[in-house]
């Protein structure tokens, strides 16, 4: 008998403390802390596994008063497709009943990685997999990694994210800290179907998120004091013609930077373009706005046959 996990948030088994979107056939970038159910009885629908999607558990009867014990099993990969099985003991019930497990006609993917909870696992040497390549899952894109920089665990705003390394305390604040460089992925608002509008109208979001205010209100940079446009232009992206702003910049404190808003239709669903923020501080010589371009230029569809999808890429400065 096979099943299938419908999509939803479940609890992320790899990071503690945060649940993660399961599409209805693997674990995507997406995460968010626990959501609060109010005036709802407390239960554990789903029993997510390390070793692939969330597992359905039967609901307990009894008013409150049974117990039930799940003993979860070792996963055991046989051909690329995991099984595994677990017991379920009732006090209610007069036995011991087993729950169906997975068959080989369902979808086989594997458990969110160990450190690079942003990455989408799906198996070893797919791209979800590689360190050096960022998947977006919900927007079918993926972009190389520079070298030096990692996949962020977690976000505020749940955008798939890669940032340099090593941050350092907002010269605007002690109570946050800042990074060099930062790359995320989103969707545009439905209805905003031309790139170079989308383009437009993010970039001045793009800057104020990175150097105006971060989304808890805190003035990381003391505000963003003067600004330049440095290129807006029509630039293909992954095979579609898509629109680029580039912005520059000057804060109250701190060096300032440029912001880049890349705006392109997607792939997947209906074609709403997809956006690519980047944002770089001023006068870092491993940051060098080329760099910006060279991060654009990685951009492919999942699965892209002739590049296999970014899989593999690496860039430096």
């Amino acid at each position: 008998m096979s099943f299938a996990t419908p999509p939803g948030w479940y609890p992320d088994a790899g990071a503690p403390g945060t649940e993660r979107w399961w599409d209805g056939t693997a674990w995507t970038a997406h995460t968010r802390p626990p959501a609060v159910v109010q005036h709802e009885p407390v239960r554990q629908p789903y029993a997510p596994q390390s070793f692939g999607p969330p597992v359905p558990l039967p609901p307990a009867r009894g008013g409150g008063r049974t117990r039930v014990l799940a003993i979860a099993l070792s996963g055991l990969l046989v051909l690329g497709a995991a099984t595994a099985a677990f017991l379920l003991l009732d006090p209610d019930d007069s036995g011991t009943r087993t729950a169906p497990a997975p068959t080989t006609s369902d979808p086989a993917p594997t458990a969110p990685a160990t450190a690079s909870a942003s990455a989408t696992p799906s198996g070893e040497g797919g791209p979800d997999g590689d360190p050096a390549v960022l998947v977006d899952q919900l927007n079918g894109i993926t972009l190389a990694v520079p070298d030096g920089w990692e996949k962020a665990r977690n976000t505020p705003d749940d955008a798939p994210t890669i940032r340099t390394a090593v941050s350092y305390d907002c010269p605007g604040t002690a109570a946050s800290f800042c990074y060099r460089g930062t790359v995320s992925t989103r969707t545009a608002r439905a209805g905003k179907t031309d790139p170079k509008a989308v383009a437009e109208a993010d970039i001045t979001a793009a800057a104020d998120r990175a150097y105006e205010e971060d989304i808890l209100g805190q003035r990381t940079h003391g505000g963003i004091t003067s600004h330049k446009v440095l290129k807006a232009e029509p630039v293909a992206v992954a095979g579609r013609t898509g629109y680029l702003v580039r912005r520059q910049v000057v804060t109250a404190k701190g060096p300032g930077g440029v912001v880049q808003s890349v705006a392109f239709p997607s792939e997947a669903g209906s074609g709403t373009p997809v956006i690519v923020r980047l944002a770089f501080d001023a006068d870092r010589p491993e940051l060098p706005v080329s760099l910006m371009d060279t991060i654009t230029r990685s951009i492919r569809p999942i699965g892209d046959s002739a590049t296999s999808g970014g899989a593999g890429a690496s860039i430096g400065p």
